[in-house]
């Protein structure tokens, strides 16, 4: 009997242990944070280095009125981690013994759907990797396409369709949607070696930042919070 009670005590003390370690990887609101990568889905480190909602997402988590999920209501929270390794090398590339957050889901889509606007190479030898999932080809960086997170992806629906695209300037453009910016996985050729895809990014071309009256020397150009909707 005391040897059932003993491994009993044992298993407590595993369990224990292990749900910390869960919790460490994936922290809610007001825990201690270094980075945005600490934090579940759409929170952010910010003041305090404690994990709050985004601003830039417009999240309620942590106030309690709920939270932006992928394509439908709940919240979207990190799926797991991608490991990083030292297979290629470049400023962009992901680091060996890094950890990357990887999303199954999006916040949901609206009329007026926050979003954080990259930059991407679509052409052959480009940083986009492979062609275009939605057509298998390459693409021009003067026409105005974009590959969209994988929860905004929805697996393939929003393939060839086109979304409205404004900018912090008040300029607005169209742009075909031709890709996924995948956020499940990453760090291999296929994905240009770079971590998985955030989950809230609309990745365009040249032209789609041109159209919104952004050039290559602005100091936005690169990253820039938009707002996007189907058109």
């Amino acid at each position: 009997m005391a040897l059932r009670i003993g491994s009993i005590v044992r298993v407590l003390i595993v369990f224990s242990i292990c749900s910390r370690d869960l919790l460490v990887e994936s922290r809610g609101c007001g825990q201690s944070c270094s980075t945005n990568d600490d934090c579940d889905g759409q929170l952010y480190c910010g003041a305090g280095r404690t994990c709050q909602d985004d601003p830039d997402l417009g999240t309620h988590i942590c106030a309690g009125s709920g939270g932006g999920g992928g394509g439908g209501s709940g919240t979207c929270q990190q799926s797991g981690t991608l490991k990083g390794n030292s297979a290629h090398q470049c400023d962009e590339c992901c680091k060996a013994n890094t950890n990357y957050p990887i999303y199954r889901c999006s916040p949901p889509v609206s009329q007026s759907t926050k979003a954080i606007l990259t930059v991407n190479d679509f052409q052959a030898g480009g940083d986009g990797g492979d062609p275009s999932e939605c057509d298998g080809k390459f693409h021009s960086n003067t026409e105005r396409v974009v590959a969209l997170s994988t929860g905004w992806y929805s697996g393939g629906s929003r393939c060839l369709k086109f979304i409205s695209i404004t900018a912090p300037n008040g300029r607005s453009t169209t742009a075909k949607v031709v890709d996924e910016c995948d956020s499940t996985m990453g760090c291999d050729k296929p994905h240009a070696w770079q971590p998985p895809c955030r989950n809230n990014i609309v990745d365009g071309s040249d032209a789609v930042w041109k159209a919104l009256g952004i050039s290559s020397s602005d100091p936005l150009y690169g990253q820039m919070s938009i707002t996007w909707r189907d058109a």
